[in-house]
This record gives C-alpha cells, sequence and structure tokens, in this order.
C-alpha cells in the first residue's frame, strides 16, 4: 500500500519536473569526482526528512485515544496480556493513522524536494504528472480509511474525520521545516558562506584544478615549441 500505491508514481512523476530558478547560475557538478548520491543525500534522506516522517508518525500514533493506555499495561499484547477486542480496534485506528500520517509526510517530503533551495511559494506546482500523483495518494489512503473492502487485506480501520484531518500537521510542519532551510541555504550561499555544505567548496577546487592543470599543459606546450627553435618552414 506504500510502496506500489504511493511511493512509485511520485517517483516516476518526478522525471517530468521543471528546473528551479538560477539552476545554471551554479556551477556544475563534477561528473567524476561529485556523486549523485554523496554523504549528503544519505544524510537528508535517513537523519534528516526520514526522522521528521518518523517523528510525527509516531506522535500520531500515540496520540489515539487509548494506545497509551494500552502500550502501558499490554504493549504488543502478548502472553499473558491478550488484546480484547475493543484494544485490537484501538491499535488497528493507531495503525491507520500511523499510515495516513506517512502518506502525509510523503507528500510533504515529495513538495520539498521538488527544489533545493528555491521557496515553494515562487516555484508553485508546476508538474502537473506530480500533482495527478499526490491526488491518487490521498484518494487511496482515504479508501483505505472510509471504505471497508479496504480494512481486512490492509489491516486499517476507520477513523473519525477530526482524526484524519489531524494528520494534516504534518504535511504542513514538514513543509515549513524545509523552507526554513531552503532560506538558510540561500542566505548562506549569497554570503559564499558555509561552501562545504553547500557542495561549492568542492566544485569550485575542482574547477581550480582543472584550470591550473590547463595552464601547465599550455606553458609546457610553448616551452617545447620554443626550445625547437621555432617550426620549421614548409617547402614548396
Amino acid at each position: 500500500l506504500i510502496d506500489i500505491g504511493t511511493d512509485i508514481w511520485t517517483a516516476i512523476a518526478y522525471a517530468f519536473q521543471p528546473a528551479e530558478s538560477r539552476l545554471m547560475a551554479r556551477k556544475p557538478r563534477h561528473p567524476k569526482l561529485v556523486k549523485l548520491a554523496d554523504w549528503g543525500v544519505g544524510v537528508y534522506s535517513y537523519c534528516y526528512i526520514g526522522m521528521l516522517q518518523c517523528f510525527f508518525c509516531w506522535v500520531m500514533f500515540f496520540s489515539m485515544p487509548g494506545i497509551m493506555d494500552i502500550w502501558a499495561t499490554k504493549q504488543t499484547g502478548g502472553g499473558e496480556h491478550p488484546y480484547t477486542s475493543a484494544e485490537k480496534l484501538q491499535v488497528k485506528q493507531g495503525k491507520t493513522i500511523y499510515y495516513w500520517t506517512l502518506v502525509m509526510g510523503q507528500i510533504a517530503a515529495a513538495l520539498s524536494t521538488t527544489t533545493e533551495r528555491q521557496s515553494l511559494l515562487t516555484y508553485c506546482f508546476p508538474n502537473m504528472a506530480l500533482n495527478v500523483a499526490f491526488g491518487f495518494e490521498v484518494v487511496l489512503g482515504l479508501m483505505a480509511i472510509f471504505f471497508p473492502f479496504m480494512h481486512g487485506p490492509f489491516d486499517t480501520a476507520y477513523l473519525p474525520k477530526k482524526y484524519v484531518g489531524k494528520a494534516l500537521i504534518a504535511l504542513f510542519a514538514i513543509v515549513l521545516i524545509e523552507e526554513i532551510r531552503k532560506y538558510i541555504f540561500r542566505t548562506l550561499e549569497a554570503r559564499k558562506a558555509c561552501g562545504w555544505c553547500l557542495d561549492t567548496d568542492q566544485v569550485e577546487a575542482i574547477g581550480e584544478s582543472e584550470e591550473e592543470s590547463s595552464d601547465d599543459n599550455s606553458e609546457s606546450g610553448s616551452e617545447e615549441v620554443s626550445s625547437d627553435g621555432g617550426r620549421a618552414p614548409l617547402i614548396s
């Protein structure tokens, strides 16, 4: 339901994503020395945006009525403390709000990563394929909550509408945090500061080393020509 129902469609839709502004004003990535999936991508994915999604999912899970009491008294419900029918429903609702919050977090992450530094307020939503994918995710998620025939296969349960709306906190919070990050990065870029975190130091160092290598090659070539006393004239 998560991977096939949501992730794959947004991933495909990124193929139609227009470029953000000032993209061509940056120095290009070196194809051999600066990798597409470098340490920054790993930190962003697993230590930052992934942690934000996980945080909001668990907050929503434990905010469901009865979940904290069940966890304090019976935890996973095994052994000598099995769940009652009412408690099983509460746990299933907790898993459902976790799933729905994850969908909202995925949409927030997908919106945020459409640009690296440009604000969504100016970039907006130009990728219609991605917008359709978002709509599909939302419809599928709501079906998993409100349509009984989806409850059995995906182990979800009906949620009151107030809890469905509550999960929107994750979407707006993640987008807001990302907007603050982008503003900080734009400010640093304008001041030409913190090049190590903007990947500009490495690109500039590579460019300078290539220019020096090119200058050395041209100088050595000119020295070889002068040592030979000039080129031999053509004989007619």
